[in-house]
């Protein structure tokens, strides 16, 4: 289900600029180098981590396994999955898209 854009941030220029960089990011090198050089290791993790959840999440894996699997908080699962059931469809959208990916 696609749900319509709206951010809680915010659509200003600024933001559109970085979002649309982003877009133009060809290759996994190209994505690793630009997110390295954006954000601090610790940053990385955390969205690595927060991904993985959700990942994980949405192949119906409990908390519990969860936290021992991923060493992620019970707040960190809790808050993503809460994306995962009323955010934006972010998370929705790339985890379809990965799991075509895979599928080929």
């Amino acid at each position: 289900m696609v749900r319509a854009a709206k951010s809680k941030i915010g659509k200003k220029e600024k933001n559109d600029r970085l979002y649309k960089a982003i877009l133009t990011l060809e290759t996994e090198e190209e994505c690793y180098n630009f997110f390295q050089d954006l954000c601090t290791v610790s940053e990385l993790r955390s969205m690595e981590q927060r991904y993985e959840v959700a990942t994980l999440l949405n192949d119906g894996m409990i908390y519990n396994d969860i936290l021992e699997r991923t060493g992620a908080s019970s707040a960190t699962i809790s808050r993503v999955n809460r994306s995962l059931i009323y955010g934006s469809g972010g998370y929705e959208s790339v985890l379809e898209k990965m799991k075509e990916q895979e599928s080929k």
